[in-house]
């Protein structure tokens, strides 16, 4: 089988969630299939500038085919077409410009998979909503995997995007709560899903002790893996942290991990150690009491799900749904909405180390049951089956097209609107439609579901 993986950034030293997602699935998929990665010449996210060179390298064993970038990203050109169709009734024009403004638009990476149809088997896509993500899905939609990685922002309440969930021939989820939403914007039960996610190297042992000696840690500490940014509520965790030292009696202090785009504090039990090699990352994280994760949006916590891994509990911020819903099904960890409830759980994990020790039993469990990479890798795996009888099925049947559910075709590609109806203003503003989305975790009925005895504490 011939696998494409494409994706808006790509290479050993990027780890931006998705894109790093991407490489994992990517390099696991490389021992069942034959893959190659179709991405852009783009490394930083912000400006989408062309760094690295057009063409083709290898990267860990894969081949790497890149495509320049057309234009790199105007944040006030952004920002300026953000305002526009969050806030504001739009049109579908309004939503086209946003997604060229956003980035990285590159024509020619989106030609090249429509070129290339032939000589791959199925494309596995990355983001939905990215210019590459959209095109791509459009243009070889029988042969189209959608991997999501949708948060509970704006975008997802866009018109755009709807027909590309409705259309593609399957969707890998992240979460519950990422199918749950989906499925209530775009209405598309009836496309194959999966809930898959993504597993995680996690090293069978690590040296906690080489950790403290190589960086001079000292005493019991929370950790925070990440990029340190607003936007991954990294400033309330300074305010609540700094709040909870002042107020607690104890030593406990705060490691943080991942390049700073936010000052952060100089605080006598703040410390913060840079980027770290994974060798490192896993030795930290073993070493801490536990992990924070204080994101509003996320589709799924990859440092969670490793923390887990490692034994460690979770103290997660209880407003993002996808959070939350992790901590309830692997009874892993506690959540909280505000200083009063960060102030208990913490203290509560680190004082009750029976607490601790039962929360990460639990999270090393769910994490083998669901994260593992053979999981994965076999989900992934059953689909672009399922995928491939479909298919072998439909030439048995002299090309026609299978009956979908409910009795109906299969159904094509939705068309654009034509040039007029582009350019009238009916849709609401995104942030409108995201706000009546169903809120909070989606409890499955999976063996993933299990409610836990407290998972959220009070003063």
């Amino acid at each position: 089988m011939k696998l494409a993986v494409v994706v808006q950034r790509y290479g050993a030293d990027i780890n931006g969630g998705a894109e790093l997602h991407a490489r994992y699935v990517a390099e696991h998929l490389s021992r069942h299939a034959e893959v190659e990665v179709l991405t852009t010449c783009a490394r930083d996210y912000v400006t989408w500038r062309n760094e690295i060179p057009a063409g083709v390298e290898r990267v860990n064993g894969l081949t790497v085919r890149r495509f320049r970038v057309d234009h790199e990203r105007s944040p006030r050109a952004f920002g300026r077409h953000s305002e526009r169709v969050f806030e504001h009734r739009h049109s579908l024009a309004d939503e086209l410009a946003w997604l060229d403004a956003e980035g990285p638009t590159s024509r020619a990476l989106v030609r090249h998979v429509s070129a290339a149809r032939a000589a791959h088997d199925y494309f596995i896509f990355f983001s939905y909503r990215y210019y590459h993500a959209y095109h791509g899905v459009r243009a070889v939609r029988s042969q189209a995997l959608l991997v999501p990685t949708a948060e509970r922002d704006p975008a997802i309440g866009m018109g755009l995007f709807p027909p590309v969930f409705r259309s593609a021939r399957a969707v890998m989820y992240n979460s519950h709560e990422e199918r749950a939403m989906i499925h209530a914007v775009a209405g598309n039960a009836d496309v194959p899903g999966v809930i898959v996610g993504v597993g995680s190297d996690v090293p069978d042992s690590t040296q906690p002790e080489r950790f403290r000696r190589k960086f001079n840690v000292r005493g019991r500490f929370a950790i925070y893996v990440g990029r340190i940014d607003e936007n991954k509520g990294c400033k309330e965790l300074f305010d609540f942290f700094q709040r909870y030292s002042a107020r607690t009696e104890g030593d406990l202090t705060l490691a943080l991990i991942g390049t700073a785009l936010l000052p952060v504090p100089g605080h006598p039990r703040i410390r913060h150690l840079g980027f770290l090699p994974d060798e490192d990352k896993f030795d930290a994280i073993a070493a801490a009491d536990l992990l924070i994760m204080p994101s509003y949006y996320e589709s799924l916590s990859m440092v969670a799900l490793e923390a887990w891994g490692l034994g460690r509990p979770v103290l997660a911020n209880a407003r993002c749904d996808v959070l939350r819903g992790q901590c309830l099904r692997s009874n892993a960890g506690l959540y909280y909405q505000n200083y009063d409830e960060f102030a208990a759980a913490l203290l509560r994990i680190e004082r009750d180390r029976g607490l601790a020790a039962a929360l990460g039993r639990n999270g090393r469990e769910f994490f083998c049951r669901h994260y593992r990479w053979p999981v994965i890798e076999t989900k992934y795996l059953d689909m672009l089956q399922r995928l491939r009888d479909e298919d072998a099925g439909r030439a048995k049947g002299g090309g026609k097209r299978r009956e979908a559910k409910g009795g109906g075709r299969e159904a094509a590609m939705e068309p654009l609107p034509a040039w007029f109806a582009r350019r009238r203003e009916t849709l609401r503003p995104a942030r409108q439609v995201m706000n009546e989305l169903p809120l909070g975790p989606t409890v499955g009925r999976d063996r993933e579901s299990h409610e836990p005895a407290a998972s959220r504490l009070t003063p």
